[in-house]
C-alpha cells in the first residue's frame, strides 16, 4: 500500500468514527435524567405540605365543634349534632383536655384503635415527609390520633380519624402535583437544552468538522477555522484552533518548499559541479600566463572555484544535509575580512563603502572556510539593504567590520547604515526562509550563519539602538587550547 493509500485510509478512519451517541444525544439524556430529579425534589416536600396542610384544616374544624359542645348545656350534645359537626372534620371522635378533665365528642360507643399518633405542635418536617410515605404505601387504611393546640385555654385537642379521606386528598394533590411540575419541568429543559446546543455543542460541533476538514489537507489556508467574536472560554478556544491551524499550515509549507529546493539542488548539483571543474581547468592554464594582472586575480579565482566546488558537494545546509562539525585551526581574522571585501568586489571605486575595523594580529579559533560563508552571507545582506536606497554613496552607505578579543572569546560585529531590519522581521531572524527582507529572498544566509557559530559554540544576536543592522558574533576558543596556551606560558 502506497502512502495516498494510507493517507486515505486514516482519513476514513478519522472521518468515519463507530456510531456512538453524540454530544447532543448525551445532552438530552442528562436533561431528561435531571429533570426527573427536579420533579421527584418538587413532588416530596408538596405531597408533605398537602397532608400536613389537611390535618391542619381537620384540626381547625375539630375546634369549632369543641366551641359547640362547649355551648351546649350541661355539655351534652344530640347525636345528630354531634354527627354533623364530626363529619364537617372527618373525624370520628374529639376530645379536648381541660386540666384534670377532658370532653368527648364521638359518634362511637366502643374506643377505637389507633395505628399512629401525630402532635402537630411539634411536628417536624422530615417527620412530614415519612407520615406522607406511610399513608401512601398504606392506602388509607389506616386510623390515626392528631393532636393541636386547644381553644378557650384547653391543653390540647385530639382527633380520632380515618386515613381513608387523607389517601385521596393526596392523591388527586400528587396528580395536581406532577402535571403542574411536568409541564414547568417540560418547558425548563427546553429552554436549557436549546440554550446548551446554541452555546456549546452548535460550536463545538464547527470545531470539529473544521479540524476534520483541515486534516485532510493541513496546507490549504481556506480550511483554516474563522474564530467568532465570542469572549468566553468557546471564543478563546476558537481563536488558539485557528491559531496552530495557521502556524501548522505554515509550517508545512515551509518544510514543502525545503523539500523541493533541496529536490532542485541536488538536480543541479552534479551538472553544476562538472561546469565549476571545467573552469577550474581553464583557470589553471590561465594562471600559467605571466601577464601581472592575470598573475594577481588568478589565485583569487581558483580559490572561489574551489570554494564553489566545495559548496556543491555539502549542498545546502538547509536542504539535504545538517553543517557539518567544524576543522578548527588558528585563523587570521584580517585576512578572513580581506578574502569577504575580494569576494563581494568591494574596492575603492565601488559605491558601498567597506570599513574594516580588525585589532592588528588577531586570530580565531574556528573553521576558516564556516567563518568565511558567516561573515559573506552576513556582508551580502548588508550590501543588498544598501542597495535598497540606490544611488549609493560611500560615505553615506557603508559595511563596517569589527573584530577583537575579549580574553578567550573572538568578538566580530557586521553592520551597515542601511534601513534596518522591521519588527516582523525580528520575531524570527535566524529561521529558514523568514529573515530575509529583500522580495524573492530564501531567508537562508542568517539561518545557515546561525547554524555555523552555535557549532563553534559561540553565539550571534542583533545589536539593537544602532543605524541600520548589526549583528554581534561571540566565537570563544576551545578549552583544551587555552590548556596548551597555558603550558607553553609555563615552559616558556
Amino acid at each position: 500500500m502506497n502512502e495516498k493509500s494510507e493517507a486515505k485510509a486514516r482519513t476514513d478512519t478519522v472521518a468515519k468514527p463507530p456510531f456512538r451517541v453524540g454530544l447532543s444525544g448525551k445532552l438530552l439524556l442528562l436533561t431528561i435524567l435531571f429533570v426527573m430529579l427536579a420533579e421527584v425534589l418538587i413532588y416530596v416536600p408538596s405531597i408533605a405540605n398537602v397532608r400536613t396542610m389537611w390535618l391542619k384544616d381537620r384540626a381547625a374544624t375539630a375546634r369549632l365543634a369543641v366551641l359547640a359542645l362547649d355551648a351546649t348545656p350541661d355539655n351534652m350534645v344530640p347525636q345528630e349534632l354531634a354527627k354533623r359537626l364530626l363529619d364537617g372534620a372527618g373525624a370520628t371522635a374529639v376530645v379536648v383536655k381541660f386540666g384534670d378533665t377532658r370532653r368527648l365528642l364521638s359518634v362511637a360507643d366502643m374506643p377505637l384503635t389507633v395505628q399512629d399518633s401525630i402532635d402537630l405542635r411539634s411536628y417536624s418536617y422530615m417527620s412530614s415527609i415519612i407520615d406522607a410515605f406511610a399513608t401512601l404505601a398504606t392506602g388509607g387504611s389506616r386510623t390515626i390520633r392528631v393532636l393541636d393546640s386547644a381553644p378557650m385555654g384547653g391543653e390540647f385537642i385530639e382527633i380520632i380519624l380515618p386515613e381513608r379521606s387523607l389517601y385521596r386528598a393526596m392523591i388527586l394533590a400528587s396528580q395536581n402535583i406532577l402535571w403542574v411540575s411536568l409541564v414547568i419541568s417540560i418547558v425548563t429543559a427546553m429552554l436549557v437544552y436549546a440554550t446548551l446546543i446554541w452555546l456549546f455543542v452548535r460550536p463545538l460541533r464547527n470545531m470539529t468538522v473544521q479540524m476534520m476538514r483541515f486534516a485532510q489537507n493541513p496546507e490549504d489556508a481556506s480550511r483554516i477555522l474563522s474564530p467568532s467574536r465570542r469572549a468566553d472560554e468557546i471564543g478563546l478556544a476558537e481563536r488558539e484552533l485557528a491559531r496552530m491551524q495557521y502556524e501548522l499550515s505554515q509550517t508545512l509549507y515551509q518544510k514543502s518548499r525545503l523539500a523541493s529546493l533541496g529536490l532542485a539542488v541536488s538536480k543541479i548539483n552534479h551538472d553544476l559541479r562538472n561546469l565549476l571543474s571545467s573552469a577550474q581547468l581553464m583557470s589553471d592554464r590561465i594562471g600559467n600566463l605571466r601577464e601581472p594582472l592575470v598573475a594577481q586575480l588568478a589565485p583569487k579565482l581558483m580559490r572561489a572555484l574551489d570554494r564553489a566546488i566545495s559548496y556543491c558537494q555539502q549542498t545546502l545546509a538547509y536542504g539535504r544535509a545538517q553543517e557539518p562539525l567544524p576543522m578548527r585551526k588558528s585563523v587570521s581574522v584580517e585576512h578572513l575580512v580581506e578574502e569577504v571585501r575580494d569576494t563581494l568586489n568591494l574596492n575603492e571605486s565601488s559605491q558601498i563603502g567597506w570599513v574594516p575595523s580588525v585589532e592588528r594580529g588577531l586570530m580565531m579559533d574556528a573553521d576558516p572556510e564556516q567563518m568565511f560563508r558567516v561573515l559573506l552571507n552576513l556582508a551580502r545582506n548588508s550590501i543588498e539593504a544598501l542597495q535598497t536606497r540606490v544611488p549609493n554613496e560611500p560615505a553615506r552607505d557603508q559595511v563596517r567590520v569589527v573584530g577583537r578579543r575579549e580574553g578567550a572569546v573572538v568578538v566580530l560585529e557586521v553592520a551597515d547604515t542601511g534601513p534596518g531590519l522591521p519588527p516582523r522581521t525580528r520575531e524570527h531572524l535566524f529561521e529558514p526562509f523568514h529573515g530575509s527582507v529583500r522580495s524573492g529572498g530564501t531567508g537562508l544566509g542568517l539561518a545557515i550563519a546561525a547554524e555555523i557559530v552555535r557549532l563553534h559554540g559561540g553565539d550571534i544576536k542583533l545589536v539593537d539602538g544602532t543605524i541600520g543592522a548589526a549583528f554581534r558574533i561571540s566565537i570563544p576558543d576551545r578549552p583544551a587550547q587555552l590548556d596548551s596556551y597555558r603550558e607553553n606560558k609555563l615552559r616558556a
